[in-house]
């Protein structure tokens, strides 16, 4: 089956040469792709003046207005359209002169027209993410606000988010679940040169070592089963982008040395493939487990942290920058009020107060989610204190010696109810419930599985 995305990518094809404009045509609608020919640059740029492409592909030499004159108009009136110009073997030098004058590729006529498909998959795959993460940027009115802070260490962090943002260095991102990790990254990817391009994440811990492997470097149609079709990896979706990879901890040894190899080179292999594919990305990690130690007890490559680690950051943990408590309860309240379409009155005073004094032990993450069970529960918008999450284990602060838990017993008990509301609210719907707790469907099976939930 062709993939979706295709159908929804239109290439207009310029030639002057009818055989071969058909041939290409031919091959790109087999698969799968919206196409239009044009025997002329004149007769293209009447075509680009009544309807959107996502890409030219043109000669080079054509009677009237060669390819590197109709590349030039398109650049300057439709930027947003790509160009990728082909020509024979005997004109590669401008060819390549076409890419600097910015054609997104170009290709030789004598190639194997694979050659040209990947460059045109890697290009519609790269712009669907594209589109993916400018709606997502826009819709996360939490991505500015959450790095918004009084607290002078967090504002160390961020400004070395902010000088490291410009420079192409690997950066690995420290701190615990849940204190804001991806939108650090995100925070990086905006401030830099690469701002214009994707900004791919990829949760490490979500996928096994070999869902992991296809997610990260991409499969040949038939590679292995249930390979029905080609798919372009994460590494290649990223190109000219950022790709960040969160809970790098929890890969393989295997994987990581695929990981250190392709960090290295900038190529990978699809699996099924022994071809060399070019990628160039910015890379940020991640992790919130004790990578040192991990090192040190040789479940971690040294070589492969040394390289992902040139410039390390550590984000700190909710409670250690209760100023922003305040603001932070504030804004989600505001943002669980809308998006439930509840409004809220009154904040009962035990209630703020058991949110300003808490220790949030999943931190940011865990503060949204209480916040949004308490506007759910919420009656004739007052939000009251019966509906804090495990409220007779966390508001009791004056419990007696033997009735004080360990912290592993605490947490077991506030999740398990916690994830059984949320289940409750969601109708059992496992995709919706993931969702709203912000993990992963396998991290919530294996939740209901280590809690006993059915």
């Amino acid at each position: 089956m062709v993939d979706d995305i295709n159908h929804s990518f239109k290439i207009l094809i310029v030639d002057d040469q009818e055989e071969y404009r058909e041939t290409l045509d031919s091959i790109l609608k087999s698969n799968g792709y919206y196409t239009d020919t044009a025997s002329s640059g004149h007769e293209a740029l009447e075509k680009l003046k009544k309807e959107k492409f996502h890409l030219v592909l043109t000669g080079f030499i054509m009677s009237g207005m060669n390819g590197i004159d109709l590349l030039e108009v398109i650049k300057r009136d439709y930027s947003d359209t790509e160009v990728i110009v082909f020509t024979g073997y005997g004109l590669v030098k401008n060819a390549v002169d076409s890419v600097k004058k910015g054609g997104f590729d170009y290709f030789i006529k004598s190639q194997d027209p694979e050659e040209l498909l990947t460059s045109i998959e890697r290009l519609a795959k790269s712009r669907n993410f594209k589109n993916k993460n400018s709606t997502l940027i826009k819709d996360k009115s939490t991505f500015p606000f959450i790095l918004e802070t009084s607290s002078e260490r967090f504002k160390k962090v961020l400004d070395i988010g902010r000088k490291v943002a410009n420079s192409n260095a690997n950066v690995l991102i420290l701190g615990e679940s849940g204190v804001g990790k991806e939108v650090f990254a995100r925070y990086i990817h905006q401030n830099s040169d690469r701002n214009s391009e994707i900004f791919v994440a990829v949760n490490c811990h979500a996928f096994s070592e070999t869902l992991l492997e296809s997610e990260l470097f991409g499969h040949e149609k038939g590679a292995f089963t249930g390979a029905h079709e080609r798919r372009i990896g994460r590494f290649e979706a990223a190109h000219e982008g950022t790709l960040f990879l969160d809970e790098i901890g929890d890969t393989s040894l295997e994987t990581q040395v695929k990981l250190l190899r392709t960090i290295e080179n900038k190529k990978i292999e699809r699996i099924g493939s022994n071809k060399l594919i070019d990628v160039d990305f910015r890379l940020i990690c991640a992790t919130n487990r004790d990578i040192y130690k991990m090192v040190a007890d040789s479940l971690f490559r040294e070589d492969l942290f040394y390289r992902i680690s040139t410039i390390t950051v550590e984000i700190p943990p909710l409670r250690e920058r209760r100023e922003d408590l305040p603001k932070l309860i504030n804004f989600f309240f505001k943002k669980a009020e809308f998006e439930f379409k509840k409004e809220i009155r009154r904040v009962e005073a035990d209630v703020m107060r058991f949110l300003l004094n808490y220790h949030y032990p999943g931190n940011v993450r865990e503060l949204k989610n209480i916040v949004e069970r308490l506007v759910i529960l919420s009656d004739n918008g007052i939000v009251k204190v019966e509906d804090i999450p495990e409220k007779k284990g966390v508001l009791n602060f004056s419990l007696d010696s033997e009735k004080i838990k360990t912290l592993k017993e605490f947490r077991r008990e506030a999740e398990t109810e916690y994830i059984q509301s949320i289940l409750t609210l969601c109708n059992y719907n496992m995709t919706e419930t993931a969702k709203k707790l912000g993990i992963s469907r396998r991290q919530l099976f294996n939740k209901l599985t280590e809690y006993g939930l059915r």
